[in-house]
């Protein structure tokens, strides 16, 4: 019987000298995981007597003795595992036999650590601040917003999402849900809203989160003109509204802020307004002088505003204003005399001229009527001999003029407006008669023969030429030498008596040189009534003749006044005769 003595001649050895072992991160401490055992062939002292582990804090080696007093190997974690401090950890298992010396056999083991979701996503920043342009274009990216999760897989993935925001503030940003990029769906507006706060959402897999706040502020852009609006305005003034009279009141604003919100404001040229500041943004557009509505019975004020922006925004309003007419212009005739000239024996009703007048007012105001001033001719109404249609100014003769009796006509015609109260204004007109032959020759010496006479229709008369008669001698009869004698004889008597008057002045002035002066009367009448002036005046008035010579010696007469044969002269002249002295000389 042969016994064959063992030798160590075998290590021991494991199975699979690569193993990976999978443990969540979330797994308790003291937590044990059993672990391949190792085979020696060899007996006795020479098999397998104990397992080392090395590698990692993290994990310790037990080996239990089981009943048939083989060692089994346990894995222990000693450390709570992190996924995120290590993925993975890397042991050695080494077992050893008995012998001398002793032989080893190893495994490596590879702790692949699982992840669970014990981190949550965490933004870079727990406010986020951007300032943006109020022009920025619809699309932009304003800002990004970044959230880690140092979890893995779905643990780790994060997404974002709008958690708190106005309905406003949805509808204008927009959020990546992956990038986490805020950006714009619509057109900022400075003026709705300068400011927008968001709240940030990021959460991972396992439902963990994380939020940040986001705080947008819009600044001003020179995006809008000036708003004009008139809140009362005329639409008609009078002409004579005095200077300062308020015609309309405007409100101007520009939405934008700061320098591009400040407004000047001013008005068009050439127009008789002007501007004056009521309030902050008021103005009133008032009167600058008088109006005058037959210069421009319309205006057209225009408003302008602008920015003080770069470049400048600008806008303007247009203010229609009628100037109401004010019975201002009296009518004014086409020309400043009138003449015509008629024909005598003229129809009744013929039209003799026109005239025309003109009004510069409006309406009712420039509506002329005409009509005839009142006056007389040859003791009768002028209007009896013309008459004026009073709404075209035509001039018509009402009777037949006879140029032997009215030579020439001279007239008024007045125009007269519809005003209240109206105005008027005068013309002279001037009919001048124009002679027609329509008188025949008449002999007026010798006369006719009497009718019933029984002589024939010629010449029956008998003219006594003196022999001597030169040719082209007159035909005159006796009578009129005898009125040219008589002619002649009162006239040298009123030669000789003033003659006489004046001899009796100078002798009472020698007289009044000498002696005093007397007193009373001469024979019952004063001496005044013979010397001086005053008597020779009394005696002109007194002493008057009047003689008419015509062709005919029986037409010719010689009439003298009165009084020129009586005792006693006036004193003085009646108070409504001139002091001038004067001497009615013989009419022929």
């Amino acid at each position: 019987e042969v016994e064959i003595t063992d030798i160590n001649d075998n290590a021991p050895s494991f199975e699979e000298v690569q193993v990976q072992e999978e443990m969540s991160e979330t797994t308790a401490v003291g937590s044990r995981f059993p672990l391949s055992e190792a085979q020696d062939p060899d007996i006795g002292s020479n098999s397998l007597q104990s397992y080392a582990l090395s590698g990692d804090e993290h994990f310790s080696l037990s080996v239990q003795a089981g009943a048939d007093g083989e060692k089994r190997p346990e894995l222990v974690l000693a450390k709570a595992l992190d996924r995120e401090e290590a993925a993975f950890h890397e042991l050695l298992l080494r077992a050893s036999d008995g012998g001398d010396p002793a032989r080893t056999g190893t495994a490596r083991i590879r702790v692949v650590v699982l992840d669970a979701n014990d981190n949550a996503p965490a933004f870079s920043q727990a406010m986020y601040t951007v300032r943006v342009p109020e022009d920025v274009p619809v699309g932009s990216t304003l800002l990004s917003v970044t959230a880690t999760d140092p979890d893995d897989g779905t643990n780790g993935d994060v997404k974002y999402s709008l958690k708190k925001a106005t309905d406003t503030a949805s509808k204008i940003f927009q959020l990546d849900s992956i990038m986490g990029a805020v950006r714009l769906l619509r057109i900022l507006d400075f003026e709705e809203w300068n400011s927008y706060e968001l709240e940030l959402q990021a959460r991972d897999g396992g439902g963990l989160f994380d939020t940040a706040k986001v705080s947008i502020s819009v600044t001003d852009v020179n995006d809008n003109a000036p708003e004009i609006s008139v809140r009362s305005a005329l639409s008609e003034i009078s002409e004579d509204a005095a200077p300062g009279t308020v015609v309309a009141l405007v409100h101007v604003q520009d939405r934008d802020s700061g320098g591009n919100g400040e407004v000047r404001c001013s008005l068009g040229e050439g127009v008789p307004f002007r501007l004056e500041r009521a309030l902050d943004d008021y103005y009133s557009v008032v009167t600058a002088r008088e109006l005058d509505r037959e210069q421009a019975s319309e205006y057209n004020v225009t408003v302008r505003a602008a920015d003080g922006g770069s470049p400048a925004l600008r806008s303007s309003a247009v203010l229609t204003l009628r100037v109401l007419d004010v019975n201002d212009n009296a009518p004014v005739f086409a020309e400043a005399r009138y003449s015509a000239r008629l024909p005598e024996n003229n129809a009744e009703g013929a039209l003799v001229l026109t005239v025309r007048a003109s009004d510069a007012d409006w309406g009712q105001n420039a509506r002329v009527r005409y009509r005839l001033r009142e006056g007389r001719l040859r003791g009768a109404p002028l209007s009896s001999y013309v008459s004026v249609q009073a709404e075209t100014g035509a001039l018509y003769a009402l009777r037949s003029f006879d140029y032997e009796e009215v030579r020439e006509v001279e007239l008024w015609v007045r125009a007269e407006d519809g005003g209240a109260p109206p105005l008027s204004s005068n013309v002279s007109v001037r009919l001048l008669i124009a002679d027609e032959n329509d008188n025949a020759p008449q002999v007026l010496y010798p006369p006719a023969p009497a009718s019933g006479s029984g002589v024939g229709s010629g010449w029956a008369g008998v003219e006594l030429a003196p022999r001597s008669a030169e040719p082209g001698a007159l035909p005159a009869g006796s009578l009129t030498r005898w009125l040219v004698l008589a002619v002649a004889a009162v006239s040298c008597l009123f030669l000789a008596f003033l003659l006489l008057l004046l001899a009796l002045r100078l002798r009472r002035w020698r007289r009044s040189r000498l002696l005093p002066p007397p007193s009373g009367t001469l024979r019952g009448v004063p001496a005044s009534h013979f010397v001086g002036i005053d008597g020779v005046r009394a005696f002109l008035r007194s002493y008057s003749h009047d003689v008419s010579l015509t062709a005919n010696s029986r037409k010719s007469q010689l009439r003298c006044a009165a009084g020129s044969c009586c005792d006693t002269l006036p004193a003085r002249p009646p108070p409504d005769e001139t002091d001038a002295l004067t001497v009615s000389a013989p009419t022929v």
